[in-house]
């Protein structure tokens, strides 16, 4: 039997960076499974989070995603700010 490659799973800074909506292969990184695996739970019914069919492509929306892995859908930075080298806006 062949070994199907799966990519590495997403991390939390690249989860938190993704767009609005995903493709399925990018959604089946978010939870470590091969994406053979991804469309066969999808066709079965039990993909983890909410999928949606947009003609012939599957598209999941990334707060789907986030609730089913219990992760806050608030913006979470995963660098520091430091208040001394904040940006200056126009008219400051």
């Amino acid at each position: 039997m062949m070994k199907r490659r799966v990519d590495p799973p997403l991390t939390f800074g690249e989860l938190y960076e993704l767009p609005v909506i995903l493709d399925l292969r990018t959604a089946a990184r978010a939870f470590g499974v091969a994406r053979a695996t991804a469309y066969r739970h999808v066709r079965l019914g039990i993909f983890p989070c909410e999928v949606l069919r947009v003609g012939h492509q599957y598209r999941v929306p990334t707060t789907a995603v986030m609730r089913a892995l219990g992760i806050s859908e608030g913006p979470v930075y995963s660098v520091t700010t430091d208040p001394e080298n904040t940006p200056v806006t126009a008219g400051d």
